[in-house]
This record gives structure tokens, C-alpha cells and sequence, in this order.
């Protein structure tokens, strides 16, 4: 992985809540919402936290970019992620995009 390469991952809540979010070094930001001041407000009194998912997909952009695509999905398609039925590739055709 170079500096350029962004992460974007799940996290599953002790609260059975999902938290998807983007890094350049996944383990890291984890330590960080797990017990340091840096880490998400949404995550504070939400632990243990588990890591469900994640996938390098290049630079800042376009983790960002699929990590609110991912925000806008439901439970029950980010489980679909999380598991392997969806894949990330079918995230990133834009569904508001003329060209698909």
C-alpha cells in the first residue's frame, strides 16, 4: 500500500450499529476509536468494537466517495457487503450518473 491508498471500513458496534468510515491505515484509525481523543464521537460508549469489513481503493477521493455511498445504504445491503454478496465494484457505478 502506498500513501496515496485509502481504506474505507466497517465497524460493528457492541450496540449491533454499523460505522463506516475511510483511513490510510485501517489498524491505526481503529486504536484511535477505540480509546483515543481523535477517535469518532458517534463510537464513544459504542465499544468493543469490531472491524466487519474493509478494502483499499486508492486515494482519499475515491475512498470518500464510496464510503457515502456506503452511508446511504441499509442494513441489510451493507450486511450484503460485509458478507460477500455485493460486491464493492457495484458501488462504484454511480447510480445519479448519466453515464451509469
Amino acid at each position: 500500500m502506498t500513501n496515496a491508498d485509502f481504506c474505507v471500513y466497517i465497524l460493528r458496534c457492541a450496540d449491533d450499529t454499523y460505522y463506516t468510515g475511510i483511513a490510510s491505515d485501517v489498524a491505526r484509525r481503529l486504536t484511535e476509536h477505540e480509546g483515543s481523543p481523535r477517535g469518532a464521537k458517534y463510537l464513544k460508549g459504542r465499544g468493543p468494537l469490531t472491524l466487519v469489513y474493509s478494502e483499499c481503493v486508492g486515494d482519499r477521493s475515491a475512498a470518500a466517495r464510496i464510503e457515502y455511498r456506503i452511508k446511504k445504504l441499509n442494513r441489510t445491503e451493507k450486511e450484503a457487503l460485509i458478507n460477500g454478496r455485493t460486491s464493492l465494484r457495484d458501488l462504484r457505478a454511480d447510480p445519479d450518473s448519466a453515464e451509469g
